[in-house]
């Protein structure tokens, strides 16, 4: 019994290894847990690819390929809330496979176009747009159905290990890229993505049906989505943990834009410095996966999570006044540690407090934050050029410590999160237990 009065049932592990793994026990989990990783590989590689493309395309415009960011991030920021009242609507499963069909066509008519010699920057653009607008309805499904496979207990390591692997790809999808692209041509490493899609599609194959929980009352669409910005808004503990997670994304994380001026401009360490900064940042994010999923479910989330954002905001101040590369390579290191400790605490909270009907436009909410980041950028390089890249991070490292400490003295809500959450595993798990339309879809009801 926790202070709170709140009944808690801790899980038991045989060692540390068990406890890091230990979604991986559901089959339906491994086969959600390789389809995802499949799909990012291939996503993050093809970024890199796209990039060479447009660079080569239009003759080495280095602004084509902040256009080619544009036309993705765009369609993700304005389109996601109708891809999240779409995942509350229909089976997820049939979503993320007729939208990762979709992806699949439109890849492979890059891939036509390219080796045909007909792909031209324009035709890269508009499908490149296209792939924009299908990513906001099959990311927030993939995330909503995450608490369908796994039940809201194992929540927490779930989201470590999901974030775990995104960081993987984040740093190996790229590098693979990049060494394909100069042994087989970017064609041939096209076609690897693509089949590396294939793979992920069927994985999904595996995966069960997972339905939304039913509503008494459907209203359409755009209904639909208004009930999800209305649902954020009239529940406390959801709402901080949205806007304090756009802290770090509009503030601190426009930084990694910045890398190619520390390494190239302030600490002149060349190209292989920015390379050595990438990986150093993406190993930071895949250790930080790989603690939060190592410790296993916290009822400590408020501490932990305020630790980590606030060492985020002090080691990023100290990266960016570090006058050797040497120094700073540990501090972004540490930097991305913590900021990923504090993503997976805060997403996985959210997901822990919602209840299942409005889960995927909720997720479409958190989804939007990859639209608002590159946009964030612009100001933050606008403001690099005119006063240096150092004093602009850390200005707005700084920022983001006073905002993190004002959200904290300012909102009940968020000093009590720790209660709300363990009353929401607690009363969300009693339903999954009585069962909402599938009882043996997760391991909470068994």
């Amino acid at each position: 019994m926790s202070r709170s009065g709140v009944h808690v049932v801790e899980a038991h592990y045989n060692s540390s290894w068990d406890r890091l793994t230990s979604s991986l026990r559901y089959e339906q989990f491994r086969w959600l847990y390789i389809s995802n990783l499949c799909f990012m590989f291939a996503m993050m590689a093809q970024f890199l690819v796209r990039s060479v493309l447009a660079y080569d395309l239009t003759d080495d415009n280095a602004f084509a390929l902040g256009i080619v960011n544009f036309v993705v991030a765009i369609p993700m920021l304005l389109i996601s809330p109708l891809g999240g009242a779409v995942a509350d609507r229909i089976d997820r499963r049939k979503l993320i496979l007729f939208v990762q069909i979709a992806v699949i066509i439109d890849e492979a008519l890059v891939y036509f176009l390219l080796v045909t010699d007909q792909l031209t920057f324009p035709f890269l653009l508009v499908l490149t747009g296209i792939l924009g607008a299908l990513f906001p309805f099959m990311m927030p499904a993939r995330q909503a159905i995450i608490a369908n496979v796994v039940g809201r207990q194992g929540l927490g390591n779930a989201m470590a290990l999901q974030m775990g692997g995104m960081n993987f790809t984040r740093i190996t999808g790229p590098v693979a890229a990049g060494i394909l692209i100069s042994i087989i041509g970017i064609p041939n490493t096209w076609a690897i993505a693509l089949i590396l899609y294939v793979i992920g599609l069927a994985s999904m194959f595996r995966i069960r049906p997972s339905y939304p929980d039913d509503v008494e009352e459907r209203r359409t669409v755009f209904g639909d989505m208004a009930d999800g910005f209305r649902y954020v808004w009239e529940h406390p503990p959801v709402r901080v943990l949205l806007f304090l997670g756009l802290v770090p994304t509009l503030l601190a994380m426009p930084f990694q834009t910045l890398l190619v001026v520390f390494a190239l401009d302030v600490w002149n360490s060349g190209e292989t410095g920015l390379g050595i900064l990438n990986a150093a940042a993406g190993v930071g994010g895949l250790l930080g996966s790989v603690y939060v999923a190592w410790v296993g479910e916290s009822h400590r989330r408020l501490r932990l999570m305020m630790a980590s954002i606030l060492a985020f905001g002090a080691t990023l101040i100290f990266f960016s006044i570090s006058p050797w590369f040497l120094v700073a390579l540990p501090l972004i290191l540490l930097a991305d540690i913590f900021v990923t400790i504090f993503m997976v605490l805060n997403n996985t909270a959210i997901q822990v407090l919602i209840p299942d009907f409005v889960r995927g436009r909720v997720m479409s909410l958190l989804m939007m934050s990859f639209g608002l980041t590159p946009l964030a950028t612009l100001p933050i390089s606008w403001l690099a050029e005119e006063f240096g890249a150092p004093i602009v991070v850390a200005l707005a490292s700084g920022l983001m410590l006073v905002f993190a400490v004002l959200f904290l003295g300012l909102s009940p809500a968020l000093r009590r999160i720790d209660t709300s959450t363990r009353e929401a595993e607690v009363e969300f798990g009693e339903v999954d237990r009585r069962g909402r339309r599938s009882p043996e879809l997760t391991p909470a009801a068994k």
